[in-house]
């Protein structure tokens, strides 16, 4: 049973921090745009990105 005085404090300590951590969140704006992310991904890039071309010496054709 002594346990207990340990486990409730910090259980309690814990639920504080949990609810300070949403609480911060929530005012820093994190949950402002919820559905942009969400229709962002259905949507292409407007700018295509160049193809990959490796630079790398040892990587480059014998024929040079």
């Amino acid at each position: 049973m002594e346990i207990l005085l340990y486990l409730i404090p910090t259980a309690i300590g814990m639920g504080l921090l949990g609810l300070l951590a949403f609480l911060w969140a929530l005012r820093s704006g994190q949950f402002e745009d919820l559905d942009g992310a969400a229709e962002r991904i259905l949507f292409d890039d407007e700018d295509e990105l160049p193809p990959e071309v490796d630079q790398h010496p040892a990587h480059r054709s014998s024929r040079e």
